[in-house]
């Protein structure tokens, strides 16, 4: 009899475990993919599709056209809750039962850390969801009839750095682009203890790098700093000071979302062993931003540590291996550590961002930029889509 396994997300983790498992194990496993969004997003393009730079159609897959031909089933409800003891998730209108779980959930975003905070109930705006970066776009096409001051940052408890440091240059590089750079002051508000921290503690010369890019460009930084309280033309921080703006692209904190909240530690994030499978429920495993990961240093304004698709995707091989071996009788596989690779784009360049493992010490350690990599970036994207598109995740 088939194995049942339900997998919560349809995203980078949640279609490379399935893709994989399928691989792996094909009629011995009964597939099902729950997702509350009926379609896949390319995330790493958000920034883009908030620029105007790329649009919906672009970077989007329907799920159920992705799933079916390779004989997954597709839910699109979301999860409303899971009984480990029973090994059963519940949706809306269903209530399945499992074998195995895999969540992949990705995270909730908390825009209620700050007052004032988030693009529905506050002043800032976000790029975290294709809805929120064309709602972003909207705020942008606004800003350029009547520009003024910007500010782009990471509230503290952020973990995901990286899309306010590309917005923050392309949006430089669009300003100059339109002969509107010299109406426009940016400030970059972090709360990384230094610009190029990343949540990684830095990696290699990202620190300098990222100083001389900013000095470069005449971004003014903030860092090593706590957001107060957000108005509607303010950005008013912890210290007292006040700063102004037209327009305001923040990066919230994360936690894990209610469905498993309860699986998960006090942020609702899930704690696995090496193999990504829970420390307490054999038949759970967790992979990408819902795994529980301790940043590798304590910052004087807290900060958490990313979880790139890069990284979610070599979790998702990682646990569909491991899951595989359970089902076939055969010992686990060893699991190397995490590592990332990264293409950040600046506006007119960008860098490509290799750890191995993710946080220090560490095997490799490279930042390197040009616009080659830009150009790898863009092609990138193409060809994940090409891949995801045919279930093709063995590849690399």
């Amino acid at each position: 009899m088939a194995e049942k396994i339900v997998i919560l997300g349809g995203s980078f983790g949640g279609l490379t475990t399935a893709f994989e498992l399928k691989r792996l194990l094909g009629k011995r496993v009964e597939i099902t993919v729950v997702c509350d969004q009926d379609k896949f997003v390319f995330i790493p393009s958000l920034p883009w599709v908030a620029m105007g730079w790329r649009k919906p159609e672009d970077i989007v897959l329907p799920l159920n056209r992705v799933l079916t031909p390779k004989g997954i089933s597709f839910i699109n409800e979301e999860a409303i809750s899971v009984d480990p003891d029973s090994s059963k998730v519940l949706t809306k209108t269903k209530q399945l039962q499992y074998d195995y779980l895999v969540i992949a959930t990705g995270p909730a975003l908390v825009f209620s850390a700050v007052p004032g905070f988030g693009p529905e109930e506050g002043y800032t705006e976000c790029i975290f969801t294709l809805e929120q970066a064309l709602r972003c776009n909207e705020a942008w096409k606004r800003f350029l009839e009547d520009p003024g001051p910007i500010v782009v940052g990471s509230v503290q408890g952020v973990s995901c750095f990286g899309p306010p440091y590309e917005y923050a240059f392309e949006v430089e590089t669009e300003l100059k682009k339109r002969k509107l750079r010299h109406k426009v002051p940016i400030t970059f508000v972090t709360s990384e203890p230094y610009i190029g921290h990343f949540g990684i503690g830095g990696l290699g010369n990202s620190k300098r790098v990222m100083e001389d890019e900013f000095a470069r460009r005449e971004i003014k930084v903030v860092t090593n700093t706590a957001v107060e309280e957000f108005t509607p033309q303010e950005v008013r921080l912890k210290d007292g000071t006040k700063i102004p703006f037209k327009l305001a692209m923040f990066a919230p904190p994360m936690s894990g979302v209610k469905a498993v909240y309860h699986l998960g530690n006090e942020k609702g994030f899930i704690p696995v062993d090496s193999n990504y499978r829970h420390k307490n429920y054999k038949n759970i495993f967790a992979v990408g931003v819902a795994v529980a990961m301790a940043p590798p240093e304590k910052t004087p304004i807290p900060t958490g540590l990313p979880k790139t698709g890069y990284m979610t995707v070599e979790m998702a091989k990682d646990a569909a291996k491991t899951i595989a071996s359970d089902i076939l009788g055969k010992a686990p596989p060893e699991v190397e550590p995490v590592g990332a690779v990264c293409i950040m784009d600046m506006g007119n360049t960008a860098a490509m961002m290799i750890a191995r493992p993710v946080t220090p010490p560490r095997q490799v350690s490279k930042l390197k930029s040009g616009i080659h990599y830009k150009w790898l970036k863009a092609a990138f994207e193409k060809y994940y889509l090409w891949k995801i598109k045919r279930g093709l995740t063995q590849l690399p």
